[in-house]
């Protein structure tokens, strides 16, 4: 998916909502469970509710992985439905890949051939040559990890070397392996006054900011020190939608939680010019 197209669903959707599919088979309501499938079961009715307020769905993959096989096919079975039936959402496999280069080739083919994702989040730890094969696709985004919502990134996004943060290094030295166009960084919404600072380094590059919602982010603290003027952010809520209601009416539980963020986002776009 081209940026011009993101920021289209943004202006049209007067959204920036990213919904994530953390489909935790341990707390989807039990009445799904005498489906066939009940995680996509899940997906699909949580997906019918939350599109018309979201521009992005992020399905983490660790709640797919822990369940084998059969979570590989929930996975698939949701980012085949989102494509056939909502094709504007911006699909993002939060994976956090990132190895030598025959085998970060390997994990682009799979999530971008054979899984058909607009993105994959990756770990920058290992240099440009481990992140370089996802740029090969086009059309297709990495977003990288730069300052997550985490109390261990103390443990090393913060640490200084030569007057720079690492997360800081990570910016500088990544934004230099692609563009706008195919790099977004991952910033996490409980360090908002920290997007000034991320701004002066990568002033266009998409935000994707982890941790409004259920980890407590602010999203107008967000907006006002990393919205650009073509809006640039990608805000991500979980839990707090997902699991808005654990009963048979959960699905539309989730849409009425979505349908808030959206509403605030939309004056928060107002208030930018950007619609």
């Amino acid at each position: 998916m081209k940026r011009a197209e993101i920021v289209k669903q943004i202006r049209e959707k007067k959204s920036f909502l990213c919904v994530g599919l953390d489909s935790d088979i341990r707390k989807i309501p039990s009445h799904l469970m005498e489906c066939a499938d009940p995680v996509f079961e899940f997906n699909k009715q949580i997906i019918d509710e939350v599109a018309p307020y979201s521009v992005a769905l992020k399905p983490n993959l660790a709640f797919y992985e822990s369940q084998g096989a059969e979570g590989w096919r929930s996975l698939e079975r949701t980012v085949l439905y989102a494509r056939e039936n909502y094709p504007e959402l911006f699909l993002i496999a939060d994976a956090k890949r990132g190895d030598i280069g025959n085998t970060s080739a390997l994990y682009a083919r799979a999530f971008f051939d054979q899984m058909q994702f607009d993105a994959i989040t990756v770990a920058p730890y290992m240099g440009s040559d481990s992140v370089s094969p996802f740029l090969q696709f086009d059309g297709k985004w990495i977003i990288v990890l730069a300052v997550t919502s985490n109390a261990g990134a103390d443990n090393f996004q913060f640490k200084q070397s030569e007057g720079k943060l690492l997360y800081e290094w990570v910016l500088h030295e990544s934004s230099k392996w692609g563009n706008e166009g195919n790099i977004m960084y991952v910033a996490g919404a409980t360090r908002p006054e920290m997007f000034s600072d991320i701004r002066k380094i990568v002033p266009g590059h998409f935000l994707l900011v982890p941790g409004v919602g259920a980890q407590g982010g602010d999203l107008q603290a967000v907006a006002k020190y990393g919205m650009t003027d073509e809006c640039g952010l990608l805000v991500n809520a979980s839990r707090s939608i997902i699991f808005a209601n654990g009963g048979t009416d959960f699905a539309n539980a989730a849409g009425i939680e979505a349908k808030k963020l959206q509403q605030e986002m939309e004056i928060l776009l107002q208030q930018k010019g950007i619609i």
